[in-house]
């Protein structure tokens, strides 16, 4: 099985693990997809060099993904294929920010270490909580719970279309390179100079499917806007799971507890 048939195998059982029936599932959409920004928002806030006071934010995805049954391996499976590109915005940090900041077991440690560690736990953090609320909650329910607070319709409308128009892309391109494999079978992979070519027609077939899709959209009475996931009344569960994560957020970014904390851990490893 090649790579890009394990990528959306992998993306298509999100979808599958939204259908469950768990508690964090019952959640009213709304109340999740709030608490996952004021989450993100929360980790982003923090100064580069806090790396410690991070720690207590691993919480909130740990519970959310023992509570809604979603598999620690299909999660860290989709942070290895991005994780290359947090590396790459902090990969240069090191080199430009060289001043010491702390020594650990004897080895001193410069500032662009520490904020490289820290753009990394941010990034397995927010990303690790945008899968799980996908996982747990639908692209289709998370959209329609962005229209309700307040997202114009046409751009719930893309990120649809964009997620489902995910999957096609994903086989042909998987088509063309079982075709390339079936042509080459003494070459070692594929060659830059291939990779080109198979690009740009990839890019031909996709903007030809797209039209065809949309073809068949307008057939069965398309008006630009994409039918959305009725969603049921605020319940108090989902109130209450609303007001606890904000609070316990609100705590561990203004309380200096978990400050405390890590400069302690880091004392002793000293």
């Amino acid at each position: 099985m090649s790579q890009i048939e394990k990528a959306i195998l992998d993306l298509g059982a999100l979808d599958c693990l939204a259908r469950q029936r768990t508690a964090i599932h019952g959640i009213d959409p709304r109340a999740k997809v709030a608490v996952c920004l004021v989450f993100i928002a929360t980790v982003a806030s923090f100064d580069k060099y806090d790396v410690a006071a991070l720690a207590p934010f691993a919480v909130y995805p740990a519970a959310l993904m023992a509570a809604g049954g979603v598999p620690i391996s299909l999660i860290g499976r989709f942070l290895v294929y991005a994780c290359p590109f947090a590396i790459l915005v902090g990969a240069f940090n090191p080199l430009f920010d060289r001043q010491i900041m702390l020594e650990l077991g004897g080895v001193a440690v410069s500032g662009g270490w520490v904020s490289f560690f820290s753009i990394i736990c941010r990034f397995l953090l927010a990303f690790s909580a945008a899968l799980i609320l996908v996982a747990t909650t639908g692209l289709n329910a998370i959209c329609a719970s962005l229209t309700r607070l307040g997202l114009p319709r046409v751009l719930t409308a893309l990120m649809v279309m964009l997620y489902r128009y995910i999957f096609l892309l994903g086989q042909e391109a998987n088509r063309m390179k079982r075709a390339h494999d079936l042509r080459a079978v003494n070459d070692q992979g594929v060659d830059l100079r291939t990779y080109g070519s198979l690009a740009s027609l990839l890019l031909l077939r996709a903007y030809a499917r797209g039209e065809r899709i949309h073809a068949a959209m307008l057939c069965r009475g398309f008006d630009g806007e994409m039918p959305m996931t009725a969603i049921s009344r605020f319940s108090i569960g989902s109130a209450i799971f609303l007001i606890a994560w904000l609070a316990y957020f609100a705590a561990m970014r203004f309380l200096p507890l978990p400050r405390h904390l890590g400069e302690a851990f880091l004392e002793a490893a000293r």
